[in-house]
């Protein structure tokens, strides 16, 4: 099915708003690139001031050309640029690239001109890309609408090309959108698309990555973002890509110091900048990659290799310290190299010097490569059910002997059985590039990124997409009473999540002392005790818990003491009371929060909970709401998920409850998403399996 930015990709016509002559200037360099690059479609150069350049004609307007025009590309000072694409949507132009700049990046009335183009674009649906883009390169199509030199073509020299998967980048930067194009094409990746998508003021991210999913010529997706405009396009197309399995790398900048929240709960205080883009890239599949060169490996690695079936090494080396190297490269990264069966070592015996090493890393040695083992053991541990993938390390830097001959080696590429991965700890000469590319292999030459490679490349074999959330988890209620006040204490945040359906122990906030001894005839013995205020969100800090009460006398003494330490630290705060309630049982501490992020939304988070929970930082967050199976993956990922499975002797955790609670959490702070900006429960005490969870402490934090 037709897409409706296939006549942007793919224009048959473009017309040139603010051609020139002169090469060494943008405008005339968008000119050369298309030509250079063998533009098969109609190229249409508007400026008043020339009658032709370089052969074509010129036109004064875009009126004058009188042909139906698929993109425009707009390079002309940025006063000028609003009336000229008013022009463009008069004449049915259907797409613009905007070059110019000097729009919301400077602020002020620039940005006012940009909120026109967008309003321009709404009115028309004329689709605009930019401003301030760097433009695109279509690979396929032979269209270079950029200025960018990396998309140059230098006569006489064939391009590197290894592989038959194609690439598609999407960046919010345009120099860096085309430097991973122009290391990953030196590497032999082949391409669809590279597109920098400016200022955004129509085309976002998310619209340009809805496209690379569903295109037949993308197959692997690099992804540089700063912060995502079309939240629910690219939400979609996430979606999507998890969906039909396409992978997608992304970096995503703007990670350190900015938008700091100065909050009342852990959850909040605990979430970094990044927290809500890594919990969407997490739900979706998406591999985070932040350096260059290791996400283009990675990306060359996906271009190349199938997905492995499990997380198995062989490490074969020509060299014993570049194998054993290798070896413990893969394995810091969390995968494994097993050692050989007996049966595999003695056919690989075989084809080796008596020097050489079979168990894994496998040493064939110099000698090894000349008589043909190299070849014939990648042969045999392509066919082995032993390993998962093969990392190759040898020296590539002849520029005359090859190890392999093409007849050998492209029938196991081809095949695609498992990843064969190249590695040269030599500097790669073109020679081998390009005779190593014939067989379909891209030749690696950084160790760790190769390695970190190969780690995604198994744990995205084992992604799979999480179920959707059940909302009707939590009956539907009325919680408008609730949500009154405009900062809620403990007590007031466990009655609206008792409201709300969420099982909480059975406590009574006694508001003066008469009423205590109720209290402790309904709680019995041990006894929790805690002051109650809205304005005291953390109780500790000002000596406002007493635990493990066991008679009236010390439950009357401790109702006294923590009304006179809440006064002593807290004058001002308004005194609800002291919440009194049984003890509850031993159990592993977490933490269950959701909060508010910008550009998602409601985010629900779990880790490892009580009072050093902001100690260790270890927690998880993931898109509100999530299943109880997502509940479950989110739980995998935490470095504290060993003591729910009966941690050196312990009973194993009641885990099934606990997932029921990050489930309802979830479901509770979506529904809520317009009152409310954290929930807090802390901590969440997970008892041994049959005996529940018990929410100790809760906390919600209502929005400004």
């Amino acid at each position: 099915m037709p897409h409706p930015l296939d006549s942007f990709f793919a224009p048959q016509s473009i017309a040139l708003i603010g051609a020139s002559r002169d090469q060494e200037k943008i405008p005339g360099r968008l000119l050369s690139m298309l030509r250079k690059n063998d533009y098969p479609g109609k190229l249409y150069p508007i400026n008043p001031n020339y009658d032709d350049i370089d052969g074509l004609k010129c036109y004064r307007s875009i009126a004058d050309i009188g042909a139906p025009i698929d993109l425009a590309v707009v390079i002309i000072p940025a006063r000028a640029v609003l009336a000229a694409l008013e022009q463009c949507a008069a004449a049915g132009v259907k797409n613009a690239v905007i070059i110019s700049s000097g729009f919301a990046e400077e602020g002020g009335d620039a940005a006012a001109m940009q909120d026109q183009i967008a309003s321009l674009a709404k009115k028309t649906g004329m689709r605009i890309s930019g401003p301030n883009a760097e433009g695109f390169y279509s690979e396929v199509q032979r269209v270079a609408a950029t200025f960018s030199p990396t998309v140059d073509v230098k006569p006489g020299v064939a391009p590197l090309v290894a592989t038959r998967r194609r690439i598609g980048i999407v960046a919010q930067s345009g120099g860096i959108g085309f430097a991973f194009y122009h290391r990953a094409k030196a590497l032999g990746v082949a391409f669809s698309y590279v597109v920098s998508t400016g200022n955004e003021s129509d085309l976002g991210a998310g619209e340009f990555l809805d496209y690379m999913v569903q295109d037949a010529s993308t197959d692997v997706i690099l992804l540089f973002i700063e912060g995502i405009r079309d939240v629910d396009r690219f939400l979609a197309a996430a979606h999507r890509a998890a969906e039909t399995g396409k992978p997608v790398i992304v970096t995503k900048v703007g990670r350190s110091g900015a938008g700091e929240r100065a909050a009342a709960s852990h959850t909040a205080s605990m979430a970094g900048w990044s927290a809500a883009y890594d919990a969407v890239f997490a739900k979706y599949g998406f591999i985070v990659s932040n350096d260059l060169d290791e996400a283009v490996t990675i990306a060359a690695v996906l271009a190349t290799n199938p997905l492995p079936r499990g997380d198995r090494v062989a490490v074969l080396t020509v060299s014993g310290g570049a194998g054993i190297w290798g070896a413990d490269t893969v394995s810091m990264q969390g995968l494994a190299v097993p050692e050989l069966s007996e049966g595999i070592q003695s056919e690989i015996n075989k084809l080796l010097p008596s020097y050489g090493a079979t168990r894994n890393p496998i040493d064939v040695t110099a000698q090894g490569v000349h008589s043909g083992g190299l070849q014939r053991s990648i042969d045999l541990l392509d066919a082995s059910s032993e390993v998962d993938a093969i990392l190759v390390v040898l020296s590539l830097s002849s520029d005359t002997r090859m190890p392999f001959k093409e007849a050998e080696l492209k029938p196991v590429i081809d095949a695609q059985n498992k990843p064969v991965v190249f590695y040269s700890y030599t500097l790669p000469s073109d020679f081998a590039r390009r005779t190593l590319a014939q067989s379909g292999v891209v030749v690696l030459s950084g160790l760790t990124h190769v390695g970190v490679a190969m780690r995604q490349l198994a744990q995205y074999a084992k992604f799979e997409p999480a179920p959707p959330a059940d909302s009707a988890m939590l009956p539907s209620r009325d919680l408008a009473a609730h949500l009154k006040p405009p900062a809620l204490s403990e007590a007031d945040s466990k009655a609206l999540l008792r409201a709300a359906g969420i099982a909480l122990p059975d406590e009574v906030l006694v508001r003066e002392r008469g009423a205590l001894d109720a209290a402790i005839a309904r709680s019995g013995f041990p006894l929790a005790m805690k002051i109650q205020s809205p304005d005291i969100p953390h109780k500790s800090e000002v000596g406002g818990v007493r635990v493990n009460i066991t008679s009236k006398g010390e439950a009357f003494m401790a109702y006294r003491e923590l009304l006179e330490s809440a006064q002593r630290h807290r004058p001002n705060a308004a005194i609800q009371g002291v919440l009194v309630g049984p003890m509850a049982k031993k159990g592993v501490e977490i933490i269950i929060g959701s909060m508010l992020d910008n550009t998602f939304g409601p985010m629900i988070m779990v880790g490892l909970g009580g009072i050093t929970t902001e100690l260790f930082r270890d927690v998880i967050y993931r898109p509100a709401p999530v299943s109880a199976a997502e509940a479950s993956a989110m739980l995998a990922e935490l470095k504290a998920a060993p003591l729910l499975n009966g941690f050196r002797g312990a009973a194993k955790a009641d885990i099934a409850a606990l997932l029921q609670l990050i489930a309802q959490v979830s479901v509770l702070a979506a529904q809520l998403r317009d009152d409310v900006a954290e929930i807090e429960i802390n901590p969440v005490l997970v008892h041994p399996i049959g005996q529940g969870v018990t929410v100790v402490d809760a906390l919600v934090v209502r929005k400004k």
